[in-house]
């Protein structure tokens, strides 16, 4: 310890000898901010014990919140001397979950009995940007889980809160059968159940519904050539949120075959240029979603969500973005305002929200609020493709590979054969709300403003 050269100097011997002693310290750790529309989470498990040691940005415990569930990370390597807030409390961010006993760095006396506790809040959201990139971004859909009942089941508050409005007790809220993770209930499971309900007239539909036989997994044989691998935490939330979105949205698809040529053209022109003049990389993507946001301000009913009964017609229009990440694992950005930017501004929001999706760097909020999804398929040379729509929206567009075909080229001399470059477009709605006339127009429109582009235009 530099005792003779700081403390000693400053305050004496007495003051050195009690710093040798109090090398150890308490921090509160709290609630991380976790988005700014984000104000509180729910304690999910603890993953460390009273009195057990932990590392620097070590996972300690989970949370949930209406967007995602996550592990938070210890912004302090020390000993976990206290939990503050146990399995199940609802804590507002900020708040103290936690009290780590902390060793002063290299060593040295920690003076201050206690750590600031907005410093320890930034440090620990710093951290959960990076933790929250685990998780898919199909976290929208299923809200976060609380325990509620005298049973073992976890239900969120939303969903509690719709079995009081609608008078439904514990015991019938408890046979409703879930299609979340675990088998929770979900906002959809609800709606659904009400929905029944009420053409039934009787409370007695949960009952009946959980007493249906569930289809039984066709036993697996594994030999001694086989690897089992253990999913992680992204691919289980993937694969919750696909299953979900199925079970919720009867899905159709339609598929439209677009002349690329013109793109094609333009795009082989101008990268060099933007590259030059803007130091950034022309994609088709930024093209492709330029063409849908036009389309969507044609027909405003396909960037919509359904609540229940109720449709709610988007105000903003919010492109989700399908990035693979190099783990295989799948997560969705959103371009926030797209039909408030030019090309530009799409090409350099598409560049940089799939770098940072890449190197785990996106914030949480860069995850929600999408209103469509594209996800260009292509990019892996296929040539279509039928995605799963994301929850809550209504609908979801896949671009294939663009590929040099044979077509007939109509002229004012005749028609002719000639070299063009096409590429499929599939276009999966929600049937309840967008019927095959306004899914297959949609698509078509699309692939007109893809055939129109101008090959005259500038940057």
């Amino acid at each position: 310890m530099e005792c003779e050269s700081d403390l000693f100097a400053k305050f004496g011997r007495n003051a050195c000898d009690r710093a040798n002693v109090c090398i150890m310290a308490t921090v509160e750790m709290v609630m991380p901010k976790m988005g700014e529309s984000i104000m509180e989470g729910t304690i999910l498990s603890w993953l460390k014990k009273e009195g057990e040691e932990i590392e620097e940005e070590e996972s300690v415990l989970e949370v949930a919140t209406d967007k995602v569930d996550t592990e938070v990370p210890s912004t302090h390597a020390g000993v976990l001397k206290k939990i503050l807030a146990q399995e199940g409390d609802v804590v507002k961010v900020g708040h103290p979950i936690a009290i780590l006993e902390i060793a002063g760095s290299n060593g040295t006396a920690v003076v201050s009995n206690q750590v600031d506790t907005q410093e320890a809040a930034e440090a620990a959201s710093a951290l959960l940007e990076q933790a929250v990139q685990n998780h898919s971004a199909f976290a929208d859909a299923t809200p976060a889980p609380v325990v509620a009942s005298s049973s073992d089941r976890f239900y969120s508050p939303l969903v509690k809160n719709i079995a009081k409005e609608e008078g439904i007790g514990q015991v019938e809220l408890d046979a409703i059968p879930g299609t979340g993770k675990e088998g929770r209930v979900t906002k959809n499971d609800m709606l659904s159940y009400l929905k029944l309900r009420t053409q039934g007239g009787s409370s007695s539909v949960a009952a009946t519904a959980a007493s249906q036989p569930t289809p039984s997994p066709v036993p697996l044989t594994v030999s001694g050539e086989d690897e089992i691998i253990e999913m992680d935490r992204m691919r289980k939330m993937i694969a919750d949120r696909m299953l979900s979105s199925k079970q919720t949205s009867p899905h159709v698809t339609s598929f439209v075959e677009a002349d690329m040529t013109n793109v094609v053209s333009w795009r082989n022109k101008m990268k060099n240029i933007f590259k030059e003049q803007e130091g950034q990389a022309l994609t088709f993507t930024p093209i492709f979603i330029e063409a849908l946001v036009k389309a969507i301000k044609d027909y405003p009913m396909i960037n919509i969500s359904v609540d229940g009964d109720k449709i709610i017609k988007r105000g903003a229009v919010n492109i989700g973005l399908a990035v693979a990440l190099p783990s295989g694992n799948l997560i969705v950005p959103v371009i926030r305002n797209a039909d408030k930017l030019n090309l530009l501004g799409i090409v350099e929001k598409v560049n940089d929200l799939a770098r940072r999706a890449r190197e785990n760097k996106l914030k949480p909020d860069e995850l929600s609020g999408g209103t469509y999804t594209i996800s260009n398929v292509g990019s892996f040379g296929n040539v279509m493709g039928t995605p799963i729509i994301m929850q809550p929206q209504v609908a979801i567009m896949a671009v294939g590979a663009i590929r040099k075909k044979p077509a007939v080229i109509e002229t004012d001399k005749g028609d002719f054969i000639g070299i063009r470059h096409q590429m499929f477009l599939s276009h999966s709605y929600d049937h309840r709300v967008v019927d095959g006339a306004l899914g297959g127009m949609f698509v078509r429109r699309v692939a007109d403003y893809l055939e129109q582009f101008d090959v005259n235009r500038g940057i």
